[in-house]
């Protein structure tokens, strides 16, 4: 696998994102959005995010959604370029740009957050409108997140359309579940709908509870809400996993044990269908920004099964780079490979680099 997978970076075939990018606003210095004047702007997206973070480890993606044909667009669209991402494969078209506001947790208060995409140039997307053959054509790796079909119905068609293309032209496929209550209102049983996505899926990524809000696969001696994680349990859910997808080729969780909004310990699993792998566990406080570590560690994760030889080094590059995420504000991790090397080989003392 690792091989083929840097063979195909040197002859120039890129990793394709598909998904929504949309305005996030948050109030600052973690104020509540009903007492907040004003907002901080930015573009967030779990594909977009994805895609930037992926770019900033130095590894060739593009990135595919649709956005409106006006300055709004043009600024989303220079974000993405600025950070190496491929843009030329962005549709244009449609009424407006999705938006979401976040109020940001501390301590014992969560972090809330509302969505605004209804009739957004993504949302309205249909089959059809992507000529897949062209996106692909380059490609040697297709990743997508349950946010996509979680966004309207018409979508969720798109995302399957992509899916039998990507199979069909062999390349491999990565999904993040995602789970978003709050955008599968079109759809009573949005496991269904994944159900019918994840066969054509490669490797799956999850964190501590999307697998049962999917699937209803629960692991056992888990309480989120509680600060329960019980990491060996994950086994068992992966194992069931497998004997509903045998397509399944790797499933990956990340597993985030909530003390408060602001002190959370943080570790992640890999099952391959023969071994259980398990990663350190990183204790994070403060948290400054926790929005986007799952997007941080499939990146890194897909990093690492394209350079790295052992999945064990894979798992634990991904669980050091979506640690650091916890301390950058915004959606992205702006980090290197060398950032996560260092607290993998120096541990999370945070002593001052000269």
């Amino acid at each position: 696998m690792f091989n083929e997978y840097k063979e195909y970076i040197k002859t120039g075939r890129k990793v394709v994102a598909f998904g929504d990018i949309i305005l996030e606003l948050s109030p600052p210095m973690y104020q509540r959005i009903i007492q907040a004047d004003v907002f901080e702007v930015t573009f967030a997206g779990a594909e977009s995010d994805f895609a930037i973070d992926l770019a900033l480890l130095g590894v060739p993606v593009d990135f595919v959604t649709r956005l409106p044909n006006n300055v709004l667009g043009d600024k989303c669209i220079n974000y993405l370029r600025q950070f190496g991402v491929g843009v030329h494969k962005i549709l244009r078209g449609g009424d407006r740009i999705g938006i979401f506001f976040v109020e940001k947790g501390v301590g014992p208060r969560p972090s809330i957050v509302l969505y605004d995409k209804d009739n957004s140039a993504f949302a309205t997307l249909k089959p059809g409108d992507i000529d897949w053959d062209y996106v692909f054509k380059d490609a040697f790796w297709f990743h997508f997140s349950g946010i996509t079909p979680a966004t309207s119905q018409s979508v969720a068609e798109v995302c399957l359309e992509a899916l039998k293309k990507a199979k069909k032209l062999g390349l491999t496929v990565s999904c993040d579940l995602n789970y978003r209550a709050q955008l599968w209102r079109w759809c009573k049983n949005p496991g269904e709908v994944m159900s019918e996505l994840i066969k054509y899926v490669d490797i799956v990524v999850s964190n501590e509870e999307e697998v049962e809000k999917y699937f209803g696969i629960k692991a056992p001696g888990v309480d989120v809400y509680q600060g329960k994680i019980n990491v060996d349990s994950y086994k068992d859910v992966a194992e069931e996993l497998l004997r509903l997808f045998p397509n399944l080729k790797l499933i990956a969780f990340t597993l985030r044990t909530s003390i408060s909004a602001s002190y959370n310990l943080w570790e992640g699993a890999l099952y391959d269908g023969r071994k259980f792998y398990k990663s350190r566990r990183y204790e994070i406080f403060p948290i400054i920004d926790r929005i986007g570590a799952g997007d941080s560690f499939a990146a890194a994760l897909v990093y690492g099964l394209i350079y790295m030889s052992d999945l064990q080094q894979v798992l634990e590059f991904a669980v050091a780079a979506s640690c650091l995420k916890h301390t950058i504000p915004g959606p992205i991790n702006i980090v290197n490979y060398k950032d996560i090397i260092n607290i993998l080989e120096k541990g999370t003392s945070g002593r001052i680099i000269r």
